[in-house]
């Protein structure tokens, strides 16, 4: 039984990620990034300290909407702050925090499900 998941031509797989960047669609993004279905963005943040919800501002402005976030905090899970949160509630966007590894293989997962889904990470 086949059990790689089928995603669309043309999508923003995360092939690989570690040593301060990630590999995304086959093109390598040194630092830290927001990934989305069809795109992905550089993100200035190098720390979860450094997370706001300003710094996800592309998150919420996104066509399609994101219906899902996935907060890649680095090495470790942290806690997503309340006012991120209500932040990002207010348009519509749930968040989930995660360890940039956790995150970056559940995007690929709700990708071949076509959820609207983006992801934040942190290099690590």
């Amino acid at each position: 039984m086949d059990l790689t998941p089928r995603i669309p031509e043309g999508r923003q797989v995360i092939n690989a990620y570690g040593e301060g960047g990630f590999r995304i669609a086959g093109t390598r993004y040194e630092g830290s990034v927001i990934v989305f279905p069809a795109r992905t963005l550089a993100w200035p943040v190098a720390a979860p300290e450094e997370v706001s919800a300003a710094a996800l501002a592309p998150v919420q402005e996104a066509e399609p909407a994101v219906e899902l976030l996935l907060l890649g905090l680095g090495p470790q899970i942290r806690r997503v702050p309340d006012t991120i949160r209500a932040a990002m509630k207010a348009h519509g966007v749930v968040v989930e925090g995660l360890d940039t590894g956790a995150a970056a293989r559940t995007y690929n997962v709700l990708l071949g499900e076509s959820r609207r889904v983006a992801a934040a990470l942190i290099a690590v």
